[in-house]
């Protein structure tokens, strides 16, 4: 089906509108609450407050970049063991149709509504960068991604986390031991999958290189564990998830772990998502391009 609705921008939206969209998008005010807040600010614009949610939520099939059907990337899904999860873990295999020697792998882990249009695509782009890519559904004990962002936000609510993030731990170990990969792993998560990559990485020893974007900050007290790289990518304006960095930093920092932080100003929390007005071209490409350059230089080789 196609989307006709018309491309805005964040800039299209009244600051207090977007800071609205991001509590509801994180469920701390429901749908309800985010059409009564933003209906003022709808009058002013002309629009109906359904409209501007509408037009807020993601546009997939618009802003998809590699086709599940494109000659370079071979796909499968997956079902693996997660015994200290949920019991089992779904989720897309993407790799480069050719491949010459063993490639790196990276995990992508999506934001809170599961293994998405978006995140799948994200997973094919980097098969196209010539990286294996496994991006799991943590929805999957609940049925999977529903293909309703509505739905998937309030199923994730219904998530033991405690399991959750154990059927996280269960596909880092399965995505580093994959067929043609030459067992160096990375991860990729965006807001919620960035808080994932974070746990990840004061979890896993063995995991290589980390790129949170907008990700919540781990225990501190966790911190000195982390052995991986890490690339941290922050939006200027989300204070929500900022608010935590600075301890955050000091504690990576009195660790000795590796690191590289950007605070991209200007931008709303969901910059690097090209399927929503959140999204932000220079600073994506640009967190986007550090992020392969990351992982080209710890993962190969």
């Amino acid at each position: 089906m196609s989307d006709n609705r018309k491309r805005t921008e964040a800039r299209d939206f009244h600051p207090e509108v977007l800071r609205l969209f991001d509590q509801y998008v994180h469920g701390l005010t429901s749908r309800r609450g985010f059409l009564k807040g933003a209906s003022t600010y709808a009058a002013l614009s002309g629009a109906t407050a359904v409209e501007l949610l509408d037009a807020l939520n993601p546009r997939f099939a618009a802003a998809q970049k590699i086709a599940p059907t494109d000659p370079r990337v071979v796909t499968e899904f997956v079902e693996i063991d997660s015994p200290q999860g949920y019991g089992k873990v779904r989720g897309l295999v993407a790799r480069p149709a050719k491949a010459e020697g063993k490639l790196p792998v990276v995990l992508v882990i999506h934001e809170n509504r599961g293994l998405n249009p978006h995140i799948e695509d994200i997973a094919r782009r980097l098969a196209v960068d010539n990286f294996i890519a496994f991006a799991p559904d943590a929805l999957f004990p609940l049925g999977g991604y529903p293909g309703d962002e509505d739905r998937a936000r309030e199923l994730f609510t219904k998530l033991d986390q405690t399991k959750t993030r154990e059927d996280f731990i269960a596909a880092a170990n399965y995505a580093q031991s994959l067929p043609g990969g030459n067992g160096r792993l990375g991860a990729a998560g965006f807001c919620y999958g960035g808080g994932i990559v974070n746990f990840l990485a004061e979890r896993l020893p063995s995991l290589a290189a980390g790129a949170p974007f907008y990700g919540a900050a781990p225990p501190l007290d966790q911190v000195a564990a982390i052995k991986a790289e890490l690339l941290l990518n922050f939006a200027g304006k989300d204070d929500r998830i900022n608010a935590a960095w600075p301890a955050y930093e000091a504690a990576l920092q009195q660790a000795g772990v590796k690191y590289q932080a950007f605070i991209y100003p200007g931008v709303e929390h969901g910059f690097n998502n090209d399927t929503t007005p959140r999204f932000d071209e220079v600073a994506a490409k640009l967190a986007w391009e550090r992020t392969l350059a990351l992982f080209n230089r710890t993962l190969r080789g």
